[in-house]
Formats: structure tokens, sequence, C-alpha cells
């Protein structure tokens, strides 16, 4: 039976991102469509946490319904009134590029409407690079983390927009204390191989990060899953590159592989996924409804390090 595998055992969030989180300011974030008791459950567990100073965009009927459903008193906070979830989106966004906020969080919105506001060309929080999305991934009573990226936006990305989410992964984890990630370009094996183009675009992904496409992180592959996470492995197959059996950051060749790989830990390990966008002028929290609030509170902890170091 497939239910013999899955975790039993309730989901953790990281302590070590809500110790590095909490000497900083609270990060003021636009709660976008923010008018359900999950959503606003959430944003009240950050607040609790010290992480978050909301501003709750959308339907302030809606808004004030589901606070007190939750027996929560929000008067303190700033309400931004938008008729749906498509007028939240906006009005989040131009709170951002306005600079009253410092990072974005996904309330009862789909994904796409809220992008959509993103990177529109004119009123959107463009940068230059491509939106990608990172999971920073926990597993209970460990310290260790890892980061699997992309597994929720590009679905099959080319060699230069991974050499982008290569770039917007490495920020993010200096701001969580790594000074040079080690970070792995994945494929099925450790040759590059006309018949796998996945292996063919990690070497050139390294050629890239060599030649100084990717500062500031170790770039190596490709590599099969074993030999990026296993010493024994890497060991096994004589690959001495020093990201071998040490990614600190799983980079991966395409949103399935991604997808199916934070799944599996999350169902088959209890692992606490964050999920957080990258690449925009601020961090936007993407939380879902099936998230156990402890990964949600995982998220808005990642993006508020990640918000208050941009703004230092």
């Amino acid at each position: 039976m497939a239910d013999t595998f899955l975790n039993s055992n309730p989901v953790v969030c990281p302590p070590s991102l809500l110790k590095r989180a909490a000497p900083l300011p609270s990060a003021t974030t636009a709660i976008v469509n923010a008018g359900s008791p999950v959503v606003m459950s959430s944003v009240r567990m950050a607040v609790e946490e010290g992480l978050i100073a909301p501003v709750l965009v959308g339907n302030t009927t809606n808004i004030q319904a589901a606070a007190k459903e939750i027996d929560w008193d929000i008067s303190e906070f700033r309400i931004v009134a938008a008729a749906d979830e498509i007028a939240s989106a906006r009005a989040a966004v131009a709170l951002a590029k306005g600079n009253e906020v410092a990072s974005l969080m996904k309330g009862n919105i789909h994904t796409d409407n809220l992008l959509r506001a993103v990177i529109d060309k004119q009123d959107g929080l463009r940068t230059g690079t491509r939106l990608s999305h990172v999971f920073h991934m926990t597993v209970p009573n460990s310290d260790a983390a890892i980061c699997i990226t992309d597994a929720a936006i590009n679905i099959q990305p080319s060699v230069a927009i991974k050499l982008d989410i290569a770039r917007n992964v490495t920020k993010l984890m200096h701001t969580i204390g790594y000074e040079k990630p080690k970070i792995a370009a994945l494929s099925a094996t450790e040759v590059a191989t006309d018949a796998i183009p996945s292996s063919v675009e990690a070497a050139e992904i390294v050629a890239a990060a060599e030649a100084g496409e990717v500062e500031g992180a170790i770039v190596g592959g490709p590599f099969a899953f074993d030999n990026a996470v296993s010493p024994a492995a890497a060991k096994l197959k004589k690959i001495s590159h020093p990201v071998a059996g040490n990614a600190d950051v799983l980079l991966v060749p395409n949103i399935e592989t991604g997808n199916a790989l934070f799944k599996q830990m999350v169902y088959f390990m209890g692992a606490a996924a964050a999920g957080v966008v990258l690449g925009a002028k601020v961090p936007i929290i993407l939380t879902s409804r099936a998230d156990p609030a402890t990964a949600r509170l995982a998220a808005v902890a990642l993006a508020s390090i990640y918000a208050s170091a941009s703004s230092s």
C-alpha cells in the first residue's frame, strides 16, 4: 500500500529560520486578497512571531469577517480596499512598487493572477531577471536544509533561464548564512551526453558559472541525484567536485523533477517546504491551503530574512 510510506508526524517549522528572523524588524508585507479565515490565520501566526507587519489587501467586508471568524482584532493594521483578487494583486504590486511594503504574501488568489500583476511590463515588479521559485526544505530533528529550484514557475527552463534561477537562489542563500552555496545541476547522469539533453545543459551551466556568470556560488554538474547529495555515492563514482555529495541547492532540469522531488520530501519525510518567489523587486511568499501552518510560517520567515537583507 502506498500509504505505508507516508509520513504521519507533524511538520516542523525550522528553528534556524525563526532564530535568524527573530532579531530583524518585522517586514511590512502586503497580503494579497486577505479575506479568508485560512489566510488570516497564517497572517496572525506570522504577526505573533514578529515576522511581518501586514497590510491587508482585498474586500474590506471579507477581511473583517475572516478576522472575526478567527477572533482576531485587526484594528491596528492597514486595510487597502480592492474589489476582487485581480484588483488585489494590482493594488499589492503598486504598494511594493511604491516602496510601501517589503514583500508580498499570496492570500486567497490564484497564483497566475498574482504573478500576472507582478510581471506586468508597465506596472509590475520586474527587475531584469527571470522570476524563479525556491523551496527551502527541512526535516524534523535536523538543522540541515536543502533548497530545490525551480519546482513551481519555470516549466522547461533554457540554460539562460537556469542561470537566472541559479543567481536568484545564490542571493537567497547568502541571506540565510551560506557564504558560497554549492549548487548541483541535476540530470540523470554525471556525464554530459546528447541522449540526455539536461546533462548537456547542466554542463553548459557549469561552464558559464565558472566563467563568472554566477558569482558567489560553486556550481557543479551534471549530477544524478545520488551524486549530488550522498558523499558515499559520489566517492563510489570517483567524482571529486566540491559540490558532489554536498549540495546545498538542487537546480532541477524541469518543473516535473522539482515538483516530484519536493513533494516526495513532504509526504515521505515530513519536510517543511518554505516556498518563495525571487527575481521581482520584492520576495513573494507563495502559500497554499494544503500547506501545514508550520510550512507557511517557514516561508514567511524565509521571505522576511531575504527582504531585510535586500533593504539594508
